[in-house]
């Protein structure tokens, strides 16, 4: 099938990837967001879909609204088959849904109807889901209401961080991706409605949201940390200072109350409302990440002292 690609986010190009090196299907265009400023300069970059699509030689298509007349015009000029989409980071208008004969088909980090929204990964593990995946799913104007075509599954491991559990899903969601546009060239796969029950919803979070609270028992400021890991990035404040806090592993150290420091030569612990938090790596304003015991050594916690 004749393919026009839309996706932004690095976790979206093992899909495009994956459809370039297929063997089946053209991909004749790629739609992204428009460059954006990045790194300590600023300087404006492409996202990392474009990249890949520039690098393959493919027209990048960079509407500031896919709504825009030039874009759908030129969508309707290239005639796709089928829009496959992934963390393409704006609403597509019916306008557009309308143009290619298979419609668009989304590939979404969950078990649809679980966690519809932007951030389906870190509320499954800040929920405490055991197991989540991926769907497949016909797009409609609705928040990831269309029929799904295909799912796969994927175990949340203990220790998984947001960005960990995320790259093992954009892989086996781009092979998903791939076998859905297959059945659909051959007639084989036809979605089906999702159910009316367990319909749950993913905001994006914001920066607030990574701010760690230590009132809430040990389990849950450890799945906290872990969603909201890399991006907002978990953070507390010490001091009157926003500190930012890397890994951190239950133990079963009690006696230290919700955001108390104690310190060793060996490691740096944090109370909760149930155990203490062994913490593993801070970075301090104007710093370089560094080990926790490193940090103390040069923060010099006062005993009582606490992160708020």
């Amino acid at each position: 099938m004749r393919l026009v690609f839309a996706g932004t986010p690095q976790v979206a190009v093992p899909a495009l990837q994956a459809l370039l090196e297929s063997g089946r299907h053209d991909v004749i265009a790629v739609v992204t967001r428009p460059d954006a400023p990045a790194g300590r300069g600023r300087r404006l970059a492409r996202s990392p879909v474009g990249t890949l699509a520039d690098e393959a030689g493919i027209e990048v298509l960079s509407p500031r609204r896919p709504s825009e007349p030039d874009f759908l015009a030129r969508l309707s000029a290239l005639a796709p088959d089928c829009c496959p989409i992934v963390g393409y980071g704006a609403l597509v208008p019916r306008a557009a849904l309308d143009i290619p004969r298979h419609g668009w088909v989304n590939l979404h980090f969950s078990l649809l109807p679980a966690w519809r929204g932007a951030a389906p990964v870190q509320a499954a593990i800040w929920h405490g889901d055991e197991i989540t995946g991926a769907s497949t799913f016909a797009l409609e104007e609705g928040l990831d209401t269309g029929p799904v075509y295909g799912t796969v599954t994927e175990m949340i491991r203990p220790d998984d961080t947001a960005g960990q559990l995320l790259s093992r899903l954009a892989r086996a969601g781009a092979a998903l991706l791939v076998a859905t546009l297959d059945g659909i060239a051959d007639g084989t796969v036809h979605p089906i409605a999702q159910p009316a029950d367990g319909v749950s919803y993913a905001p994006k979070l914001t920066v607030q949201d990574a701010h760690l609270n230590f009132a809430a028992p040990a389990f849950a400021v450890h799945r906290q940390l872990r969603a909201v890991t890399p991006a907002p990035g978990g953070w507390v404040l010490f001091r009157d200072q926003r500190v930012g806090v890397g890994p951190m592993q239950p133990t079963d150290v009690d006696g230290l109350a919700p955001g108390e420091l104690r310190v060793t030569k060996r490691e740096v612990l944090v109370g909760t409302a149930t155990t203490a938090l062994r913490l593993g790596e801070i970075t301090a304003p104007g710093k370089r990440t560094m080990a926790a015991p490193d940090w103390a050594r040069g923060a010099r916690p006062q005993p009582g002292e606490r992160f708020e």
